[in-house]
């Protein structure tokens, strides 16, 4: 099966090579770096001992940052390394991280590609944050003895459906982990139902509860709301995908019979929609402003495109309500931790199959609210806007269950120290 996988990813390997390319037109950082996608990483085989840290995009990034904080106070003499797939990954590492990490793309999943990584990289273990399984590159860390974590794992009931029609080949992947550190019980049960070693699974919290925001960001935000009018009401999509940005104008339209002031904040997820969701608000008849135009939002202004990078806490800040995309399409939804977190009253689509435990606990603690539509996703936002009490409560009950869920980091770094430091002295 191991050799059929393999065939099929060098086959593909033409058309992802287009991929990349057509990908560049739209964000140029696809055409660089080329090199370390086969393999070419920084060499620190002279380096002190290696840890090595793969986080797929900028959300992934984002959840190991605690991790990462913790692995540097418990193993202060080494070099840590954290890669990426994505340029807006690689972007984020550097800004969060700065020098004080090393970094490179992770190679795609061809033996070669993976043996020479793993020959200029020599780490002494690595850790896979979210479900990033790549099959030759778990086979071959196993055949070189180099331990794997698969850290804040989870597991959607559809993905361990299409993970079962393989049992043999998954359950020889998954038994190849020297540990799997499970968001929750649900995904404790799909790993060892697929297949996981059960004394190597260990259900230990979610890391992105460990969530650290700068405590100057509410400050920012006051100030640019006081910018556009500190009374105006103001609600943020963000992280949306296509489909959902038709949705959320329809909506707008309606808020605005309600609230003619409003403004209507957009973070599309990905840099390449940038241009084609400005065009969409601009077709729809809103005042549109790019934020890139770096001018005055002023109260003719109808809707704000933010075209940039890393300042989506910023405008969660600088909302009154915040609706999490990828929702609204069946995408699986996006992080809610990030506006509960600053206190705001937050709203998701039905379609969170990829954050099903944080998000069914938010709903639970009337924390979040789901709506299915246009006109669900109006009158949700309408009924928020007017009450201030309801939104604080939302707020409150986020942070509350924020402080409550904390901890798994520190857990990780235990059971990495039981079972994969002790096990190699």
């Amino acid at each position: 099966m191991r050799l059929f996988y393999t065939s099929l990813f060098f086959i593909s390997l033409p058309f992802i090579i287009l991929r990349l390319i057509w990908r560049g037109f739209r964000a140029p950082a696809y055409w660089r770096r080329w090199s370390e996608r086969f393999g070419s990483s920084p060499d620190l085989s002279n380096q002190t001992a290696t840890i090595w840290i793969h986080a797929v995009s900028v959300g992934e990034v984002e959840a190991c940052r605690p991790l990462v904080n913790a692995l540097k106070l418990e193993f202060p003499n080494h070099q840590l390394l954290i890669t990426t797939m994505t340029p807006t990954g690689s972007e984020r590492v550097k800004l969060l991280f700065a020098d004080s990490v090393a970094h490179c793309y992770l190679p795609y999943d061809l033996p070669f590609a993976i043996k020479r990584f793993l020959a200029r990289t020599q780490p002494q273990f690595g850790i896979i944050m979210e479900t990033e399984i790549w099959p030759n590159l778990l086979l071959t860390c196993e055949q070189k003895n180099i331990p794997l974590v698969l850290a804040n794992a989870r597991m959607s009931e559809r993905s361990a459906k299409g993970y079962a029609r393989l049992p043999g080949f998954t359950k020889t992947i998954l038994q190849s982990l020297n540990l799997i550190a499970a968001q929750g019980q649900q995904d404790r049960k799909r790993f060892q139902e697929l297949g996981a070693n059960i004394q190597r699974i260990h259900a230990i919290g979610n890391l992105k509860y460990e969530i650290s925001l700068p405590a100057s960001l509410k400050e920012q935000a006051e100030a640019m709301r006081n910018m556009w009018d500190n009374n105006r009401p103001v609600w943020v999509a963000a992280s949306t995908h296509e489909g959902e940005d038709e949705i959320i104008l329809n909506a707008s339209r309606q808020i605005r019979a309600k609230f003619p002031d409003l403004l209507l904040i957009i973070v599309p997820r990905h840099p390449e929609r940038f241009d084609r969701v400005t065009a969409l608000t601009q077709r729809a008849g809103f005042k549109t402003l790019r934020r890139s135009e770096h001018r005055p939002c002023s109260s003719a202004v109808q809707v704000l495109v933010v075209d940039t990078m890393g300042e989506l806490p910023l405008f969660y800040a600088a909302s009154d309500v915040a609706f999490v995309g990828g929702s609204l399409v069946p995408h699986g939804g996006h992080n809610l931790l990030e506006p509960a977190a600053l206190g705001r009253a937050v709203i998701t689509g039905p379609h969170y199959f990829n954050f099903n435990e944080i998000t069914k606990q938010f709903l639970n603690a009337d924390a979040a609210i789901e709506v299915t539509d246009t006109q669900s996703l109006a009158d949700t936002v309408i009924t928020l806007l007017e009450n201030a009490q309801q939104r604080a409560q939302m707020g409150e009950a986020g942070l509350q269950l924020i402080a409550n869920s904390q901890g798994a980091s520190k857990r990780l770094v235990n059971l990495i120290n039981h079972h994969i430091i002790r096990h190699a002295q």
